[in-house]
């Protein structure tokens, strides 16, 4: 007789076996098993995860800014190597800070030139050590460079803070006019706007720290001797610099293409005024000009796309000079 097919344990359902489906007791997890099921939260990006290939391009990539801005900062830390006859009889005229004059031995044209003999004679009257070199040392020196056998050496520039601006215009008693520039990086629109800003009675120039020109004897050279008449400050952060002019009653200006009112309507000049700059091509950088109280722009012939930053911020000083003066 066949096996009863709805007995127990003679279910003809394949895998099933007696006893199948029976629980028993199991020690229990004390929570473990929850928080492993809990995961690990959001996979972080490639560049955070440790030997991840991204990881270690963003590792190398910093490591050369650190490299790059300790260089920097070595460059402005040394003396300035100004080279070129022309160049440096225009320094010397300018009364540009000096340490010493380097001609090269054996020059044909040292006594024949008349500007290397003008430049000799200006280091003599300033009281310049007058150093002779070989022509290979010095083109190790100028690392390469056309130097025409002569060079300047100028000491790195002594900035200013930017609170200490607000203490010139204290002391000469008329409302302080500072002048922020903003990532300009050509020297020599450093030294123009300088040159601008001594000439209508500024008490200062701003530039950042970080990715701006600082004050270079080509700079220097271009303000054609004002460096020495007005202080150039550097600031950290120009946004906090800013800041704390506005802290102190500075009105923040900006100067832009795309600003909000015309530059002869805005008749704050005559008051405490802070005029911002932008750099070339892009203009003032989004938190700078967010910085600003008000935004002006100088109106031109529709054909012309802007200004040279050291040209725009001529024209504006200009119309600050002819408010203080009516005021």
């Amino acid at each position: 007789m066949g096996a009863d097919p709805l007995m127990a344990g003679n279910s003809q359902r394949r895998g099933r076996t007696t006893g199948a489906g029976k629980k028993t007791a199991t020690a229990g997890t004390g929570g473990k098993g929850r928080r492993a099921l809990a995961g690990r939260g959001a996979t972080p990006p490639a560049e955070a995860r440790p030997g991840h290939p991204a990881q270690r391009r963003a590792a190398a990539e910093a490591r050369q800014r650190a490299d790059r801005a300790r260089a920097r900062q070595r460059a402005e830390e040394t003396p300035e190597l100004l080279l070129g006859r022309n160049p440096v009889v225009e320094a010397l005229r300018a009364q540009i800070p000096a340490t010493a004059l380097y001609v090269v031995t054996g020059d044909n044209q040292r006594t024949s030139d008349e500007r290397i003999a003008e430049a000799i004679t200006l280091a003599a009257d300033r009281g310049l050590p007058l150093l002779e070199v070989g022509k290979a040392e010095f083109d190790r020196m100028s690392s390469g460079a056309l130097h025409q056998g002569i060079g300047l050496q100028v000491p790195p520039y002594d900035y200013a803070h930017p609170d200490d601006l607000l203490d010139v215009a204290r002391d000469s008693g008329r409302p302080p006019l500072i002048v922020a520039m903003d990532g300009v990086t050509d020297p020599r629109n450093l030294g123009a706007v300088v040159r601008s800003a001594a000439a209508f009675d500024a008490h200062g120039v701003v530039v950042p720290q970080r990715r701006a020109v600082g004050m270079t004897a080509s700079a220097w050279r271009t303000s054609a001797g004002a460096a020495a008449r007005i202080r150039v400050a550097r600031a950290v952060n120009l946004s906090r610099a800013l800041a704390s002019y506005q802290e102190a009653g500075l009105q923040t200006v900006g100067l832009a293409a795309d600003g909000d009112i015309d530059l002869d309507r805005y008749d704050g000049f005559a008051d405490p005024v802070a005029l911002v700059v932008g750099a070339e091509g892009t203009g003032l950088s989004r938190l700078v000009r967010e910085r600003c109280d008000v935004v002006v722009r100088i109106p031109i012939d529709r054909a012309t796309e802007s200004l040279n930053v050291s040209v725009a911020a001529g024209i504006a000083l200009y119309q600050a000079g002819m408010a203080r003066r009516s005021s």
